[in-house]
Parts: C-alpha cells; sequence; structure tokens
C-alpha cells in the first residue's frame, strides 16, 4: 500500500480520518462505493468532505493517484461525482487503483478550493511589504 507523505491525516480538530496507518492484510483493502450526500448532513460532515478535497487538489491536481493509504469512507463521500476512476477496468477493492479528480465537477461542488488555489497575488498578501514600508 502507497503511503501519501504530506496528505493530511485527518480534519483538524475531528476524528474524521483521511488516511489509513496500515493495510488491511486480512479482509484486503475497504471497497469503495458512492454514498449519497443529502442536504441536511452536519455541518462537521461537510467541512469534512471539504478538507479532503483541498487535500487531494494541493497533493495531486488533475494527476492521476492511486488510492494507496487513503480513507475508503472519506473517498466513498465523494467518489463517483468529484472523484473518478482513473482506469478502466477499476477494481474499487484495490489499494493500487487509480482515480483522479473530476475538475469540472469538483469546481461546482468545492468552489472555496479551487477559489484559493487561483487566488491572485496582491503586494498586500506579502508579509515583506510592511517590512519595506518601515525602512522608508
Amino acid at each position: 500500500m502507497l503511503k501519501h507523505r504530506g496528505f493530511p491525516g485527518r480534519q483538524p480538530g475531528t476524528d474524521y480520518q483521511f488516511t489509513l496507518r496500515r493495510a488491511n492484510l486480512k479482509g484486503g483493502a475497504t471497497k469503495i462505493i458512492r454514498r449519497e450526500r443529502y442536504a441536511d448532513r452536519a455541518h462537521a460532515d461537510r467541512a469534512a468532505d471539504l478538507g479532503f478535497m483541498r487535500a487531494l487538489w494541493a497533493c495531486f491536481g488533475e494527476e492521476p493517484f492511486e488510492r494507496g493509504n487513503l480513507d475508503a469512507g472519506r473517498l466513498s463521500w465523494l467518489f463517483g461525482r468529484e472523484v473518478v476512476p482513473a482506469e478502466d477496468p477499476f477494481d474499487p477493492a484495490s489499494y493500487e487503483a487509480l482515480l483522479k479528480i473530476d475538475v469540472k465537477r469538483a469546481r461546482a461542488a468545492f468552489p472555496e478550493v479551487f477559489a484559493e488555489a487561483e487566488a491572485p497575488w496582491s503586494p498586500e498578501d506579502d508579509d515583506w511589504a510592511d517590512d519595506e514600508a518601515d525602512e522608508d
């Protein structure tokens, strides 16, 4: 099982996990399924989906990625919509399965993730701008 180094292990301040520590040697990988996201889901659940998509986009972007140690439960909330198979045939119960982000659908569902990534730089954002003003 590939371990994605640098990928956050969980949603900060919660018990929502994003990655696994070790592979399930007895039963194999948990199967990824498509879970329905209803409008009345708890705020914490929606925040975990947002945080997970933010981490996926930051780590992988538009490139295909191996499932590896990514949590099947968390992937299942996005699977079939924002995260899709990147190979055919796709084995949903394999740690080596390739996935990718469907950017168009992910932008529609999580616009704040992509707005952060595309925010233009301005001098006010730079901490050094304050230092230069102090020198004058």
